[in-house]
């Protein structure tokens, strides 16, 4: 299995799919990397060597911000609002969606799980 930026690229998957294993490379950016390179999309994981490898992880550490990098700063992004308690930083700190969503009905995926409240007893 060839190794790129600390991600496991599966063998029998075509590389432009493989590419989208790590975080922060999407289809895109996949294609954008294999035509500068000069690898065909088709080409399946195992078919790769080892120059081709190495040619892949150095295009893509040198233009693209990928995996713990990218985690690490989107984490310092989302903390940065909650510092500041702007809006998006509070509804980050609740639980709750943060780009403009309605949570009357919906937003069970952020809320969690119902808590059901009892009614009251005669």
């Amino acid at each position: 299995m060839p190794r790129i930026s600390g991600v496991d690229i599966p063998r029998e998957k075509q590389l432009w799919i493989s590419l989208t294993y790590i975080h922060g490379i999407g289809r895109k950016f996949a294609k954008d990397i294999l035509k500068a390179v000069g690898i065909d999309e088709k080409t399946k994981g195992k078919d790769l060597t080892d120059e081709e490898v190495t040619r892949i992880a150095n295009h893509i550490q040198d233009d693209y911000v990928v995996e713990g990098l990218l985690r690490r700063s989107t984490q310092q992004n989302i903390t940065r609002l909650k510092d500041i308690a702007c809006y998006r930083g509070m509804r980050h700190r609740r639980g709750l969606p943060v780009r403009g969503q309605g949570t009357q009905s919906n937003a069970r995926t952020r809320k969690g799980p119902r808590k059901t409240v009892a009614g009251k007893k005669k």
